[in-house]
């Protein structure tokens, strides 16, 4: 019977045991690793993209995608407590729902990470360029610079290379970054402390500078194109940039994940999650009411005046006008532009070189989750072991780093940040929608199991979390809900040619590997002695 094929949670938690740790991690501490984990790439790429989609309106999009996370975040904090080991939301599920769901959210949490790798990537290239273009005015021609617009002719993509071709500075990021996971590269907890600062210090200039010169009537109209955008559009309005906006809010994981080295989990993760979700939002909102205010953040209309997703054809045609040059929704570097534009060039590009410095720490952290994901499913026997070899001499995962790379580049090459963004949103909602239904099957199946973390009122909050995704999920663009079920079905086909028979619980090989030595470190600890396996910034 495939669904009952569950790795046994007793086996999990042993493993866990072999490697107990302290306590240590305060409100104050867990609230502040919450903060450096979610602060980051979502806020510094997707304001021109949220602003296209809602306009002004993005300041509700904030507070609908930060509601959201706070539900999904305390159903986690309860199974992160409970099953203290790597793998994620894949891990979660195996222990309590089985092993067909489990490889169904390992294979969207692949897609979220290594996605959303492709995502910060092209980030990184729009700053990489503007700041170029600041300081020396070189820019490489548009065909080079951007990859090619995207629409949808019934379910059939189609590319069209009037304004741009491939992203060459987004692949080289990428590679750059593989080779360095390849290579064992490691940062210490003190780099990534002073990664947090310098975006932390960066987005509170931001602000500084914005709101005294912000003008009120940018504020009007407040939502153009309404809540659900106009009939016949998909991921438009305030609630489809909450979709795409939720990107923003993905790292809350790390909190949940230092659950078992916490001082009084039951008191102090609520306080860490809710209180890191409210600090981020509160900043978001700030950059947002701070970039609106000061040069607007009205959506461009098409040349045929309807309404225009971001990364479509109409809106690479209208954006390459003379008329909406200067645009906010059209910057590839939102924040740095905004702070130019109202003449702090130099504080715009030192913003532009924070972002430089700060995002490729991203991308490996997010390349790394994904090959700790693909390492730990080939050890279950779910994907072949091959891909879980360690290179010889550099102790690291070659193959998986190679080939996550590779995909990595070839995304970032071809793909609009704010479309790899919502690709990568349709996994990570689908991957929390079943950590909330996890934690409900687990209080039926198993009650009396202790629970570090108790997830208030779980027959509220669980519920709540599950539909706040799928409201979400289906409030994507068309094309992006789409990518799941296909990716997905394209992974059952090799579950049911591979993974079901070779699956090592299948075998009755009940022993887990998520902390077996050969799993490489987690290269970047979010603060010093936290331990956080999965947490990432996004």
């Amino acid at each position: 019977m495939i669904f009952g094929r569950i790795k046994p949670l007793d086996a999990i938690l042993a493993t866990a045991e072999k490697k107990s740790l302290a306590r240590t991690l305060g409100p104050v501490q867990l609230t502040l690793l919450g903060v450096g984990a979610i602060i980051g790439t979502g806020i510094f790429v997707l304001t021109a993209a949220a602003a296209q989609k809602a306009g002004p309106g993005m300041m509700w999009s904030f507070m609908i995608a930060g509601a959201v996370c706070a539900f999904a975040a305390l159903c986690y904090s309860e199974i992160a407590s409970m099953v203290p080991v790597s793998g994620s939301a894949y891990t979660y599920t195996y222990a309590v729902v089985g092993e067909l769901l489990a490889w169904m959210v390992g294979w969207a949490l692949i897609l979220e990470y290594a996605v959303a790798a492709s995502a910060v990537s092209v980030g990184w290239s729009g700053y990489f360029m503007g700041l170029m273009k600041s300081l020396t005015g070189f820019e490489l021609p548009q065909a080079l610079a951007a990859g090619p617009a995207w629409s949808m002719n019934g379910f059939i993509p189609h590319a069209d290379f009037s304004h741009g071709v491939i992203n060459i500075p987004a692949i080289f990021v990428a590679l750059a970054v593989t080779a360095l996971l390849v290579l064992g590269t490691t940062e210490s907890a003190r780099v990534n402390a002073v990664l947090v600062a310098i975006k932390v210090a960066a987005l509170t200039a931001f602000i500084a500078l914005t709101l005294p010169v912000l003008d009120t009537g940018n504020f009007s109209p407040f939502a153009p194109n309404g809540w659900f955008g106009p009939e016949g559009t998909s991921g438009m309005g305030v609630v489809g940039a909450a979709a795409s906006i939720f990107f923003a809010y993905v790292g809350f994981d790390a909190v949940s994940t230092a659950a078992e080295e916490t001082k009084n989990p039951q008191r102090n993760v609520p306080i860490g999650l809710i209180g890191s979700l409210a600090i981020c939002t509160i900043f978001y909102l700030l950059v947002a009411a701070g970039a609106i205010g000061a040069i607007g953040a009205q959506p461009v209309l098409g040349l045929d005046g309807s309404v225009v997703a971001p990364g479509s054809k109409g809106f690479a045609d209208a954006c390459a006008t003379a008329a909406h040059a200067g645009d906010l929704v059209c910057s590839n570097e939102a924040l740095a532009h905004v702070l130019r534009a109202i003449n702090w060039t130099v504080v715009g590009n030192a913003l532009g070189l924070a972002a430089n410095l700060a995002l490729p720490s991203v991308i490996l952290m997010m390349m790394f989750g994904q090959t700790r994901i693909f390492f730990v499913m080939a050890r279950d026997g779910l994907l072949p072991e091959k891909l879980a070899s360690i290179h010889p001499r550099f102790k690291t995962p070659h193959i998986v780093t190679m080939v996550t790379g590779v995909f990595v580049a070839i995304a970032a090459a071809l793909l609009p940040v704010g479309q790899l963004a919502d690709i990568s949103n349709s996994g990570t909602l689908f991957a929390f929608f079943m950590v909330s239904i996890a934690v409900l099957v687990l209080r039926v199946r198993d009650p009396h199991r202790a629970r570090p973390f108790r997830t208030p009122m779980v027959w509220v909050i669980a519920p709540m979390a599950g539909l706040g995704c799928l409201f979400l999920f289906f409030n994507l663009p068309v094309d992006a809900q789409m990518v799941l079920p296909l990716w997905g079905g394209v992974g059952l086909l090799l579950y049911f040619l591979y993974g079901y028979h070779k699956s090592h619980v299948a075998r009755g090989v009940v022993e887990t590997h998520e902390q077996d030595p050969g799993i490489p470190p987690q290269p970047v600890p979010p603060m010093p002695g936290a331990h956080t396996p999965g947490g990432r910034d996004a």
